[in-house]
């Protein structure tokens, strides 16, 4: 049986335990983020997203991990200090986190479960790939590093699982 995403515990980058129940009824775009990657000015386009869509319904997170050439290699004050600095982040941040192997975090257990356009699931590719959760928890969509998270089939996904009021 697998566990509802919004129901896996895990930590914020300052270190307060939550989870993604605290969007229940929103949309979320849950990102495997990291500071020195070829695709980090996606920060960008996540950044115009989150505030675009705020007020609709959607919640953009970044998940910062350090498995992929060692792009993530900051504390969560560093990482927090280039992403506002840098980028003028204010979506929230989750703690650094292992997303594949095993010592891969819960949440991605339960979201490398879903597949892809192609169809394909498994292991998280790269820094910046894109998960989306429906309000009721469900993911909904995936997509690869290198869609940008302002691509139009990433923006109809989004108006698609905004939720209906």
């Amino acid at each position: 049986m697998t566990t509802p995403v919004q129901n896996i515990a895990i930590n914020t980058l300052g270190g307060v335990p939550t989870s993604l129940g605290e969007y229940d009824g929103r949309a979320v775009l849950v990102v495997n983020v990291a500071s020195k990657c070829g695709l980090t000015p996606q920060y960008s386009a996540l950044e115009k997203l989150a505030s675009e869509y705020a007020d609709r319904g959607l919640t953009v997170i970044g998940i910062p991990c350090n498995q992929f050439m060692g792009q993530e290699p900051g504390t969560a004050e560093e990482i927090e200090t280039f992403c506002s600095t840098t980028y003028g982040v204010t979506f929230p941040l989750l703690e650094k986190i292992e997303v594949n192997g095993e010592n891969q975090h819960p949440l991605y257990a339960e979201l490398t479960k879903a597949a892809d356009a192609e169809g394909a699931a498994g292991d998280i590719q790269w820094n910046f790939e894109k998960f989306l959760i429906g309000p009721d928890g469900t993911v909904v969509n995936r997509f690869r590093p290198r869609t940008e998270p302002d691509a139009p089939e990433v923006v109809a996904a989004i108006e698609a699982a905004l939720p209906k009021n």
